[in-house]
């Protein structure tokens, strides 16, 4: 075997196949081996192995996104971006189910179920012998049901407790899919079945047991302990249970009732951020996931964030200057309208935040346009000089301005430059109506 002492690049060169079965086969035409070079076989196997790929995902793309989801279960940040192309190739992606969940993430004929052994604090043991009691005796009927096949040894009360938050037990017959009050049941059933199970091994069964048959089946779990009647979580509190459990939102997320109208305002995904030019201003719309305070060496206040979207998360940065500003804003799961650029150093993407608004005070300026208004150029100058007159203080010009081009059954949406935003909504309709144009205030949230 030849030992590589130096490597050198000599730029595109031709090379010749000298026919060596072993060791490297490529010399240049200097007489210097070709130490890393591609034969066509190798292009070929490649190539391949892409069309394979595109084949898969173009006619088979539920099962082709579910293995792609399962083999990267264990990058959060990946399983997140997929789930949105699932979203956007019109996959849903369903929430844990103890009833139909295998280990991994299982394609369905249009959606794909997501896998127990992603809901953490539930360990294999516990997934495997929750596969085997609901193969010997059926779906599971409710939590007491559950509880009473279950070994609470392998299946434990933390095991039970998040597949509960996470919402795998939503789907039992006699679940309302309250799980506050399955959480303060869990308790009281846990003792009981442990104490049925003991009565078993020693022998000794309830007069339900000793009926057998149907009259068991019906009855045995009428007698299982429940918690007074309890008020379900708050939604955000479910999807804040989801997400510590499962690593995102997956019945739902905070932004997604705003999806299609955030869309105008951001066309920009978070997880497309590294494909973005160095330096470039971008708006986006996203939700503060972790915030780190940071105080300079002169006693600035900054700080260091999470964001996240649909699509994934990315790392932020906002400094004193700009923290001066909008830091009260940045809050933990707070929803905001941002303003920033792209950063790249160190061969990592992060968000340089310059300016924020909550998603409830983003408000836009709606012009309505027919075709043949929006291509006239004399009608463009004027509804340009009416805006520009407008923008007032740059620092404080937030409220985009939106044309909706109506023709025949299409509406188009189209947002007009960072230029053109302005300061006071209302003032400006009034301008916008003055010099001609119809135009009214609509908030970003109605408009979802």
């Amino acid at each position: 075997m030849v030992k590589i002492i130096s490597r050198q690049s000599l730029g595109m060169q031709a090379v010749y196949d000298i026919g060596v079965e072993r060791d490297h086969n490529f010399v240049l035409n200097s007489g210097l081996v070709a130490s890393n070079c591609f034969n066509k076989s190798h292009s070929t196997a490649y190539g391949y192995v892409t069309y394979q790929t595109a084949y898969l995902k173009a006619n088979y793309p539920v099962e082709y996104m579910a293995a792609l989801l399962t083999c990267n279960s264990g990058d959060q940040d990946k399983v997140q971006k997929y789930i949105a192309s699932c979203v956007n190739m019109g996959i849903q992606v369903e929430p844990p189910d103890i009833n139909r969940s295998g280990v991994d993430f299982t394609p369905l004929q249009t959606t794909i179920l997501f896998g127990l052994s992603a809901v953490r604090n539930v360990g294999e043991g516990a997934i495997e012998h929750l596969l085997i009691a609901r193969e010997e005796g059926g779906k599971f009927k409710s939590l007491a049901d559950l509880c009473d096949r279950v070994d609470s040894r392998t299946v434990n009360r933390r095991a039970l407790e998040a597949l509960i938050q996470c919402g795998a037990l939503d789907s039992l017959e006699s679940n309302e899919t309250n799980r506050n009050q399955l959480i303060h049941d869990l308790e009281l059933l846990l003792d009981w079945a442990q104490s049925r199970a003991k009565d078993r091994l020693i022998g000794q069964g309830n007069l339900f047991d000793l009926l057998g048959g149907a009259i068991a089946n019906s009855n045995k779990f009428e007698a299982a302990p429940k918690a007074p009647a309890i008020p379900d979580y708050p939604p955000q509190e479910k999807l804040r249970l989801e997400k510590e459990l499962l690593g995102f939102y997956i019945s739902d997320h905070p932004l997604k009732s705003i999806q299609q109208a955030a869309r105008v305002l951001a066309p920009i995904n978070l997880s497309d951020l590294n494909e973005k030019p160095d330096g470039v201003m971008l708006s986006a719309i996203a939700m503060v996931s972790t915030i780190k305070p940071i105080v300079t060496k002169r006693g600035d206040k900054m700080m260091a964030l999470q964001i996240e979207d649909l699509s994934g998360q990315v790392e932020a940065v906002v400094f004193p200057k700009s923290f001066e500003r909008i830091g009260e804003l940045l809050q933990v799961d707070a929803r905001l309208m941002l303003w920033g650029k792209v950063d790249k150093r160190d061969d990592r993407t992060q968000f340089i935040i310059e300016d924020a608004e909550p998603i409830d005070d983003v408000c836009m300026v709606m012009v309505d346009l027919e075709p043949q208004i929006a291509g006239d150029v004399v009608k463009q100058h004027h509804l340009r000089t009416v805006l520009l007159e407008q923008r007032g203080d740059e620092d404080k010009s937030k409220i985009p301005v939106i044309a909706v081009i109506t023709g025949g059954d299409r509406r188009e949406l189209v947002r007009l430059g960072a230029q053109f935003r302005v300061q006071d909504h209302q003032a400006t309709v009034s301008a916008l109506m003055k010099a001609g144009f119809q135009a009214r205030t609509e908030s970003l949230v109605r408009a979802s």
